[in-house]
């Protein structure tokens, strides 16, 4: 199961209010990204690329008037602007996990956030096949595509030490409370902690996560 900031910090939102009132949408928006926009991806990546790309490949689960739907990862892009960050892109990605089998909820969608352009630099290299897990031969010898893409990504996608990057997200759930149509947002901004040198992504799943394991 995953734990971290979403899936995970979403989900206890979610099971909060689930118990408080009848849900009947839930939307979560959640990116981490650098500070810094280089070129040509502007993302850095403090995790594995492998998995980071499995994002980008994954069909994309969310719940849509009570029904699973399946769309392709980075799809439906759609602009959104932030306080104190600026304009983002998010997409569908497949981050409901857990919750399509434990909700009851009638809309349910969590969706990834990128600065503008990146999904389209996704979107050639994976119809490209550069995403492929599939063998193929190059000059007598077998690899995966994505073996090798990965191995050429993880050096642009690494963060330097001491570079600074924020964890953002966005947490919507709508539904009928003491009889009455409520919205609660939650939106969460976390950055670089320079002090102690802690990533904001560290932050932000690291202690959910602890905090998980404490309550078990």
């Amino acid at each position: 199961m995953d734990c971290g900031v979403a899936p995970g910090m979403d989900n206890i939102i979610l099971g909060y209010h689930n118990k408080r009132m009848t849900v009947q949408s839930f939307e979560c928006l959640v990116g981490g990204l650098p500070v810094v926009r280089s070129w040509p991806y502007e993302y850095k990546a403090p995790f594995s690329p492998i998995d980071v790309i499995a994002e980008y490949t994954r069909p994309a689960r969310f719940v849509k008037e009570g029904k699973l739907v399946t769309r392709p990862a980075l799809s439906d892009p759609e602009l959104i602007d932030f306080p104190q960050i600026g304009t983002l892109e998010a997409f569908n990605t497949d981050g409901l996990r857990s919750l399509i089998k434990t909700m009851k909820i009638p809309d349910m969608i969590e969706r990834t956030l990128r600065y503008p352009g990146h999904i389209n630099y996704m979107r050639v290299l994976r119809e490209s096949g550069f995403f492929s897990e599939e063998i193929i031969q190059v000059n007598g010898k077998d690899i995966r595509p994505i073996d090798l893409t990965s191995k050429l990504l993880f050096p642009m996608w690494k963060l330097k030490e001491g570079e600074e990057e924020f964890t953002i997200m966005r947490v919507v759930v709508k539904g009928i409370e003491d009889n009455k149509p409520k919205t609660y947002t939650y939106d969460l901004l976390d950055r670089y902690d320079r002090t102690t040198k802690t990533p904001s992504m560290s932050r932000t799943t690291g202690y959910t996560c602890t905090a998980v394991a404490r309550l078990v």
